[in-house]
Parts: C-alpha cells; sequence; structure tokens
C-alpha cells in the first residue's frame, strides 16, 4: 500500500464511522423524545432503557441505514478531494480511476465484513431483546392463542388444531392424519391436545416432544377396511413444540443466519406457505452487505469529477439517491411478503439496478 491508499482508507472510515455518530445520536433523541412517555407510564427503569433498547437499538438501524451512511460519506469527501484538485493532481500522475478505486474497495471489503457479520450473527440476538421490550413496554404485539393451525409436522403427517393457548400448552379440536403415498392410513379426532413437555426417547435416548389426545376417537384404514377405537387419552411422540405456532415475521430478525436457513428448510418440508418473510430476510443479509460496494463504486464515480458550486450538488444527488436506494428496497421487499415477486428478486433488484448505474457512471468518469 502507498501514502495515498492509506489516505484515502483513512478518509473514508474516519467520514464513515463520523457520519454515524452524528446520526445515531439524532436518532436516539428522536425515539426518546417519541417514547419517553412510556417510559415514565410503565415506570421502566434506566438500567434496562440504556442496555435492553437503545444498546440494541444503535446496531439495528446502523445495519439499516448503512448505504445511506456510506454513499454519503463518499461523496463527501471525493467531492472535497475533487474541489481541491487532489484527484486532478492523482490522475495528472498516471493513477488511473481503476487504481484510485483500490483503497476505496479495501475500505469497503471491511466495512462488508463488518455488517455482514453483524447482520447475521450478532444483530438477530439483539433484535430479540429490542423487540422483548418493545412489547413489553412500548406496545404488545406478540400473541398467547393460535387459530387454525395446519402444519406438516413430518413426512405424511398431518397435524390440525382449531384454537391453541400457549401459556396452557393445549389446544382444542385437534386432529392427527397419518398418509402414505398419498393414501391416508390412520386419522386421530380429539376433544383437547396438550404438550407433556421434551422427554428421552426410550428407543434412542434423544429428547423428543411428548404430546397426548383427551377425548380421542382413533380411525385406521387398510385397503377398504376400517379399525375404530375410542378412549380418554392417547399419547405420542409429535416432532413439534408450542413455540413454533407463535413465530411470526417479526421474529425472522431474531434468527442467526444459520437458524433461519434451518427454519426454511424445515417449513419448506412442512409445506408451509407463509415463509416469504423468512425468506426475504435470508436474501437480505447477502444484499445489504454487497450493497457497500455498489455504493461505494457509485459514490465514488459520481464525484470524483470536479464541478461548479463544490460538493452541494453532489451530495444532494448522493442524499436522493441513497434515499432512492433505501425506498426501492423496501418497497420491493413489500411485494415479496405479499407474494407478488419472489424474494430473491425483490432483494436483489435493487442492488442489479444500481449496479447498472454504476457501471455506466464508471464509463463516463475521468480516467
Amino acid at each position: 500500500m502507498k501514502r495515498i491508499d492509506t489516505y484515502i482508507i483513512g478518509k473514508y472510515l474516519g467520514t464513515f464511522f463520523l457520519s454515524i455518530v452524528l446520526v445515531m445520536s439524532l436518532a436516539i433523541v428522536f425515539d426518546l423524545t417519541e417514547k419517553i412517555d412510556d417510559f415514565f407510564e410503565n415506570q421502566v427503569p434506566l438500567s434496562e432503557i440504556v442496555f435492553d433498547y437503545y444498546l440494541n437499538f444503535i446496531p439495528y438501524y446502523m445495519n439499516m441505514f448503512a448505504p445511506l451512511f456510506i454513499f454519503i460519506s463518499v461523496i463527501f469527501f471525493t467531492s472535497k478531494l475533487a474541489g481541491n484538485s487532489e484527484i486532478i493532481a492523482m490522475l495528472a500522475a498516471g493513477i488511473s480511476l481503476k487504481r484510485l478505486l483500490l483503497p476505496y474497495m479495501l475500505s469497503a471489503t471491511l466495512l462488508f465484513a463488518i455488517f455482514f457479520y453483524l447482520g447475521g450473527y450478532v444483530i438477530p440476538t439483539a433484535n430479540g431483546k429490542l423487540l422483548d421490550f418493545q412489547d413489553k413496554y412500548v406496545q404488545r404485539f406478540k400473541s398467547e392463542n393460535a387459530r387454525d393451525v395446519q402444519m406438516m409436522v413430518s413426512p405424511g403427517t398431518i397435524l390440525y388444531i382449531e384454537t391453541f393457548q400457549k401459556r396452557q400448552k393445549s389446544g382444542y379440536r385437534a386432529s392427527l392424519d397419518h398418509f402414505e403415498h398419498k393414501h391416508l392410513t390412520s386419522r386421530i379426532v380429539a376433544d383437547r391436545i396438550y404438550f407433556d413437555g421434551v422427554k428421552p426417547d426410550p428407543k434412542t435416548g434423544e429428547g423428543v416432544p411428548y404430546w397426548h389426545f383427551e377425548n380421542y376417537i382413533r380411525r385406521d384404514f387398510d385397503g377398504l377396511q376400517e379399525t375404530l377405537s375410542q378412549g380418554r387419552r392417547f399419547d405420542t411422540i409429535i416432532p413439534m413444540v408450542p413455540e413454533e405456532l407463535f413465530i411470526t415475521q417479526e421474529q425472522a430478525q431474531q434468527m442467526t443466519n444459520p437458524e433461519l436457513r434451518r427454519y426454511i428448510e424445515k417449513q419448506r418440508a412442512r409445506g408451509t406457505g407463509n415463509i416469504q418473510a423468512f425468506e426475504t430476510e435470508l436474501h437480505k443479509r447477502y444484499a445489504s452487505p454487497i450493497g457497500v460496494f455498489i455504493m461505494t463504486l457509485l459514490a465514488v464515480t459520481m464525484s470524483a469529477r470536479k464541478v461548479r458550486g463544490g460538493m452541494g450538488k453532489n451530495l444532494g444527488i448522493g442524499i436522493a439517491l441513497s434515499a432512492a436506494y433505501i425506498l426501492f428496497s423496501t418497497i420491493s421487499t413489500t411485494f415479496s411478503v405479499n407474494g407478488v415477486m419472489s424474494p430473491f428478486m425483490s432483494v436483489w433488484l435493487p442492488n442489479f439496478i444500481f449496479l447498472a448505474v454504476s457501471a455506466f457512471l464508471y464509463t463516463r468518469a475521468p480516467k
């Protein structure tokens, strides 16, 4: 690395982290002003406000608005370099634009690694505490009851529960159907279903979820023959725990990358249809850090030319484009959740469009 590389890297990272500190400070002030009545009304301890809420609030929103911070930071200091004729001097000294981009991309690589790790492994844990705090003190959104639950709990086994109560770990009007080669082999219908906890399997010794039905009727089918039995209680193993009935779209943000992949694969095997939000969240974990490189390239190619009026014009265009990027990403994500567009296309489309714009501006930039 040459001195010019360390100079640009220092400018890039210094401007970026300074902008984060300034903007997040303002965000905390505005958020505190909005929620201070809720804090006083619910008598929230100061330690919980600081450590359970705002300590987790900062990385979440910092990761969300990273493209905005990066774009504005690069626009700001690169326009300043161009305004002071420093970029003209670099190009005149024989440094090509491609070589000039090297320290920018090295800085972007560092930020990519930071935000990929934060978004995939650190922020999900922080989001769990953040959402628990909001549900407890600000606005309740977690449900204690589930209705009309139907899922494939294992290959060929379909469970239906009309109503399930989380605290009692029990449900009403349940059925369990077993299929072999698309033919119904047995069906259990019961007035109530209870979760007995995870207990060791007598055969394997591994912990498995035990459930039991009350006031049940069981039908076993063998061709055209049917065997009917009934009783007060029927114990069985169902590979599902009650918490799986209450997973909402908000909880996608609380899962790490491996947990999210396992959940999506499990729900696909069960035939669950409402996993678009989880697939979208997983794609965002990769598309958002990749956006660091795209926004860096776009910002450099936009601001590398010295223009009349100083950096004001470039900065204004930069803020507008970064806001458009975030808005476009939010709108396209909504299309995915509603089933209008595939999760992959809805998440990656803004990156593809802005990459094309960056490539076009690169061809027009001074070299």
